[in-house]
């Protein structure tokens, strides 16, 4: 056990397992079948992300061409069910309050993050192929000190003894404001919980000693937030930092479909259920430019990911030709490279050949154009060329 320069604690410990080589393939075979599984889960999964993106893309299309722009200082019966954009200031009553600690403040959202000083467990592994097709595997456990808002299940540790985590005494907590005002408006929680709470909120030492008397902890207030433990310089397993977050009163932006004096989700024809609520004053097309630019870059995160779950599934389908040339662990690892690549070259056809088709049933209008520009372009290209061919043999002296 060591201590590292952060001044938390470090342990780790190795084991080193065998598998034969008869093991390794029965485990590869096994592996086809996940392979195949995960080929034909991911193709389906890209299908749907195409399905979800123009359906996204459609609905939010519909909604700027119908959004309504309303005044926040009076409610009008006759914008009742339509989809309507309202900005203006948003202001409450009463403070939130986390009556366990004894923190309030006046926010449209308060939160509570707790984070545990306690032990993680993390491995790594280095696989070394023996002559005759064996894989012999060391893996090293480190357990490292650290803080996290979640708990570790420290009985799930390869080795729990002398790593064992606490049970975190506090929780996460929010509280979101009841009586909120915008205009005549009367936003409800549903609203205000879509308001992010990225403003931090400081609590002071008198804050800190009458929750101590009152819940009998050794509590401070360190650096804006309550610290529970003996030493914050010093931290022991089972401390606690317990830190506020705030959405402020101010100016908010929210698009939806009124209901009376509340708003609640727009249903458009187009599948989605639209309901956004930005801090600050914030236009309707900007809005929706932001939820387009959002649902884009999500639509591109999903591309990657079912591409990265379908090559895993080719490599594994083609695992068992590596394990087999293992016994030569030499061949075995050029055959290793050569499936790799023909893995990546599978994956490059297949998932845009997948998108190309989802395009073609979600987008028939774009895709028929996007083929037809595409043959047009190769069509081109092949008479261009082709002239100047005919260019470069042409009998010298010829006209």
């Amino acid at each position: 056990m060591s201590d590292d320069s952060s001044g938390s604690v470090t342990d780790s410990f190795t084991e080193t397992t065998t598998t034969s080589w008869l093991s390794r393939i029965g485990q590869s075979i096994l592996g086809v079948l996940i392979g195949i599984v995960l080929i034909i889960g991911s193709g389906v999964f890209l299908f749907w992300n195409e399905g979800r993106a123009v359906q996204t893309y459609r609905s939010l299309a519909e909604g700027a061409g119908s959004v309504v722009d309303i005044d926040a200082g009076r409610v009008d019966p006759a914008n009742d069910g339509k989809l309507v954009h309202v900005s203006g200031e948003v202001k409450t009553t009463a403070p939130l309050s986390d009556t366990e600690f004894g923190v309030s403040s006046p926010a449209l959202r308060l939160v509570r993050s707790v984070e545990m000083y306690q032990w993680k467990e993390e491995s790594s592994t280095e696989t070394h192929k023996n002559l005759g097709g064996s894989e012999e595997k060391v893996t090293t456990y480190k357990y490292t000190q650290e803080w996290s808002d979640r708990r570790f299940d420290s009985a799930k540790f390869k080795r729990p003894d002398g790593h064992s985590n606490p049970q975190m005494r506090y929780a996460y907590f929010e509280a979101t404001a009841r009586d909120a005002a915008l205009g005549a408006f009367r936003p409800s929680e549903h609203v205000l919980h879509l308001l992010p709470a990225d403003d931090a909120l400081r609590v002071e030492p008198d804050a800190a000693a009458k929750a101590a008397a009152r819940l009998g902890l050794k509590l401070q207030a360190v650096d804006g937030r309550f610290y529970a433990g003996a030493d914050p310089g010093s931290p022991h397993i089972g401390d606690l930092r317990i830190s506020y977050r705030i959405a402020r009163l101010g100016p908010a932006s929210v698009i939806g479909r009124q209901s009376g004096s509340d708003f609640a989700e727009f249903q458009t024809h187009a599948g989605d259920r639209l309901l956004m609520a930005k801090a600050g004053i914030v236009s309707a097309p900007d809005m929706f430019q932001a939820a387009k630019d959002e649902n884009r870059i999500l639509t591109w995160v999903l591309r990657i990911v079912g591409a990265v779950v379908m090559f895993i599934g080719f490599a594994l389908i083609f695992r068992p030709l590596v394990v087999v040339a293992d016994v030569v662990p030499f061949i075995g690892d050029v055959l290793g490279a050569g499936t790799g690549l023909a893995a990546l070259v599978l994956t490059l056809v297949a998932a845009p050949l997948v998108i190309g088709i989802a395009w073609f049933f979600y987008r028939p209008v774009i895709g028929i154009a996007v083929l037809l520009g595409g043959l047009v372009l190769g069509y081109g290209i092949k008479h261009v060329a082709g002239g100047r061919r005919m260019a470069a043999v042409k009998p010298a002296g010829a006209s």
